[in-house]
């Protein structure tokens, strides 16, 4: 399974970024699939995962009600919709490919990763 995670970039605080996540190489229709980021000198963290249907989702108390995550399996893509921005939120975002159908907030879950983009956002 490969994965490649586009969109990143730096922001000023307030403002919105799409990113995007490529999936190919394997069947993950029916699998969870998720967004974690790394900050600089942190643990990875899960921000938010969607179940293999797109219809249930879950998301950290740090981005609820500031970021959407969506999947397209027709398109064989992940999508994380971010607002309101915050310096906070910088860091190196991945998307994930659960072994799970169903939304999780366990990093271990997680066993396909893609390379990472950057999302810099300043005050």
């Amino acid at each position: 399974v490969q994965l490649q995670a586009s969109g990143g970039g730096s922001v000023q605080s307030g403002d919105s970024l799409t990113l995007s996540c490529a999936v190919s190489g394997g069947t993950f229709s029916s699998l969870a699939l998720g967004w974690v980021r790394q900050a600089p000198g942190k643990e990875r963290e899960v921000v938010a995962s969607i179940d293999w249907r797109g219809a249930s989702t879950n998301y950290a108390d740090f981005v609820k009600g500031r970021f959407t995550i969506s999947r397209d399996n027709t398109r064989n893509t992940l999508y994380l919709q971010m607002d309101s921005l915050k310096p906070e939120d910088t860091a190196v975002y991945y998307c994930a490919v659960s072994r799970s159908s169903a939304v999780t907030s366990r990093l271990d879950y997680y066993r396909y990763w893609g390379r990472g983009t950057l999302v810099t956002v300043s005050s």
